[in-house]
């Protein structure tokens, strides 16, 4: 996530608007403002968008459709979003809302202080969720560039260009062995005497 990545506020009330903007102007992070739910999934598409003020109830597009639609695309899905409401407690909202992974639903007029702590948790949280996703695709890289080219690998286990050694064609040889020759079976210990083949006249 870029270090500019904005906090959207969106709410089809100027005044909401600019309280909203002079609650989070201490945080520092660039506010980004929309008026509908439209405009809002259009910002939120042109990307760096890091966190989510939504007013639950908006002409047209209303809050709890654009986040149905945020969290059906794979690149907005973990986009945290609040939702602000004016119209009191409303269980069937409440179950909506966390339903489709909403990070908190709060009443308007909301708690400047409670509002700045909630965003600037999500936002580190964000920030932090990215740093790591970028960690992860670069250590994925860094394995497939040093994984063995599988086309290299022989399928019986030999290492590829090392032969083994072919057997002796030449028939083993009959009669005494010649000065020097040793004709032990292959494993026998060199250290035990010879025993010699067939017959021997002594005279």
């Amino acid at each position: 996530m870029p270090s500019d990545a904005k906090i959207l506020i969106v709410d089809d009330h100027e005044d909401t608007l600019y309280a909203l903007e002079n609650v989070l102007a201490p945080l520092g992070h660039r506010v980004v403002r929309a008026t509908g739910g439209d405009e809002a999934l259009k910002e939120v598409l042109r990307g760096q968008v890091a966190l989510l003020l939504l007013d639950v109830r908006m002409p047209g597009v209303g809050g709890l459709d654009v986040v149905r639609y945020l969290r059906g695309l794979e690149q907005t899905q973990h986009i945290p979003v609040i939702l602000l409401t004016g119209f009191g407690p409303d269980a069937a909202l409440t179950a909506n809302a966390f339903a489709l992974g909403v990070a908190d639903l709060l009443m308007k007029p909301v708690d400047p202080w409670a509002l700045r702590t909630k965003v600037r948790y999500l936002y580190e949280a964000q920030r932090r969720h990215h740093a790591l996703e970028a960690e992860l695709r670069e250590l994925r890289a860094l394995v497939k560039e040093r994984a063995p080219d599988p086309a290299l690998a022989h399928p019986d286990g030999r290492v590829p260009g090392r032969r083994r050694p072919e057997p002796d064609p030449r028939p083993p040889r009959e009669g005494p062995p010649e000065p020097g020759e040793d004709r032990r079976e292959p494993g026998k210990d060199p250290r035990e005497p010879h025993e010699p083949s067939g017959t021997q006249e002594y005279h």
